[in-house]
């Protein structure tokens, strides 16, 4: 790790542009310069800016299958991993968890078929390994500037009065709270004058099935003139991710690690672009990996002591959708 920072330091330092793909478990980075990216191997889209330079056809929406198995992440076996987070949580062992699950899909498309398909933020595809189409911001870096913006709270948005409901819900916001407070000491780290500029707005995103409505808040500080010079040890001061891990972090991963029996790998890990000054980075959300026994979707959401297993359980399920529409 410690080899794959410095590699990233000393490209900042030479304002060389690179893509970094880091996993949940920090044990795999990956770091390739733009100029060096192969788009049979990696397509990337970050907020407009991508590798891919033909533009690929883009029919085939009207024809999308995808379809969830949900027999393969019954709420039984959710409901085991649940009870055992509600138990170190009533400990006082963390105050939020993360909570992940896997489900198999079926589509009649390549990931990289889906890929031109979706429409998201923060877009990747890997070698049909896996791919990515998420919302979420992990953080930006502008104007000498660093941003995070935490995403908490998952609602159906055809439900009457879906705003106000999710805006008025304790539990989420005990959760979001527990989350922007997680994000505003992470920056604190890395930043100065770290303060909350924007608390618990809306978005609507849609999706092939339904329109969901996320709450998110917006984090910002100030950075040193010369904070390029060790990106690299700035980003991994700040993982994983606290919107996907919880808090504290250290017991709280321990937590993940004991309820899930399985390593997450590139899934809740974050990706992003350095143009030589400006950082763009994205939480690995929304995700579908190609293994020997077909498609996974994973998903998840976090879980405080208010939490109760057949909601939780839901919002999971309501995150499996194809960002296409």
């Amino acid at each position: 790790m410690d080899g794959f920072i410095k590699i990233l330091n000393e490209w900042g330092r030479l304002k060389v542009p690179f893509l970094f793909i880091v996993d949940f478990e920090m044990q795999k980075p990956l770091a390739f310069k733009i100029s060096e990216i192969d788009e049979k191997e990696i397509l990337f889209n970050i907020n407009g800016i991508t590798n891919h330079k033909t533009k690929q056809e883009l029919s085939g929406k009207d024809e999308l299958m995808f379809l969830v198995d949900y027999s393969s992440n019954p709420v039984e076996a959710y409901r085991v991993k649940f009870d055992l987070v509600k138990y170190h949580l009533h400990q006082g062992d963390s105050f939020l968890t993360n909570l992940t699950v896997k489900t198999k899909i079926e589509t009649n498309k390549t990931l990289r078929e889906l890929f031109f398909l979706s429409e998201a933020r923060y877009k990747l595809w890997y070698r049909e390994e896996f791919l990515v189409y998420s919302p979420e911001i992990f953080i930006q870096i502008r104007d000498q500037r660093i941003f995070s913006f935490p995403m908490k709270g998952t609602i159906d948005a055809a439900i009457p009065n879906a705003k106000e409901i999710i805006l008025k819900d304790e539990k989420e916001l005990a959760e979001h709270v527990t989350i922007v407070d997680l994000m505003r000491n992470d920056l604190s780290i890395v930043a100065d004058s770290v303060r909350v500029s924007r608390f618990r707005y809306v978005e609507e995103v849609k999706t092939n099935a339904k329109n969901l409505l996320q709450v998110s808040s917006e984090i910002q500080g100030d950075l040193k003139p010369n904070y390029y010079e060790a990106i690299g040890s700035l980003l991994f001061s700040l993982l994983p991710a606290g919107s996907v891990s919880g808090a504290p972090k250290k017991k709280t991963l321990e937590i993940i690690q004991n309820a899930e029996s399985d390593r997450r790998g590139y899934y809740t890990g974050v990706f992003g672009y350095f143009d030589g000054k400006n950082l763009d980075a994205g939480v690995m959300i929304r995700f579908i990996e190609n293994t020997s026994e077909g498609f996974f979707y994973r998903s998840g959401g976090g879980i405080t002591t208010q939490s109760l297993v057949e909601q939780e359980y839901q919002e999971a399920i309501n995150k499996i959708y194809a960002s296409v529409y």
